[in-house]
């Protein structure tokens, strides 16, 4: 059972562009239906995890309106951060999803039990995750993840329903 979702930020919660404003401020856009998913996965106890290579005030900003559990931005090596942060937290390779969608998520990714990655990802990272959305990134990639690993874990239902009061018995809710 998945406890521990991670998110790459850039191509994955995003659609990857970097937006500066007059000022220099850096913008993004995260989709609304990916902040419905983690609401949904956090409502059946999944913690989530953004763990970037970037820093940026917007991914802090996301991350604290959906109440992300762990935010850790400018991570040069994500496979190195993650293996010591599951070691840490004691989870095993079952209990950890990976949604990514560049080469540098690929050494995280290997470290997952359950991969997926937004429809317009690097084929590498296509050819290696367990589900490919429909879905680009920063489009709600995200949200067909969470649905993805929920639904297989026979959890969907209950996270809609904790989640959003919405109790869609035996129907296709995503």
């Amino acid at each position: 059972m998945i406890k521990l979702l991670v998110l790459d930020v850039d191509g994955t919660m995003t659609d990857g562009g970097v937006y500066y404003d007059a000022t220099g401020n850096e913008l993004k856009k995260f989709a609304i239906k990916d902040g419905a998913g983690i609401v949904a996965a956090r409502a059946v106890g999944v913690q989530v995890m953004i763990c970037t290579g970037r820093e940026c005030e917007a991914v802090r900003r996301r991350a604290a309106d959906l109440h992300i559990d762990y935010v850790f931005q400018n991570v040069k090596d994500k496979a190195a951060f993650l293996r010591d942060f599951m070691a840490e937290h004691g989870l095993s390779r079952e209990e950890v999803a990976y949604c990514g969608d560049d080469w540098n998520d690929l050494p995280a990714m290997a470290l997952c039990g359950f991969v997926a990655c937004p429809a317009d990802a690097a084929s590498a990272v296509a050819a290696r995750a367990d589900f490919v959305g429909t879905k680009k990134g920063g489009e709600g990639a995200v949200r067909e993840a969470i649905a993805q690993f929920l639904r297989r874990e026979g959890r969907l239902e209950e996270a809609m329903a904790k989640g959003f009061g919405i109790h869609a018995k035996g129907e296709n809710p995503v």
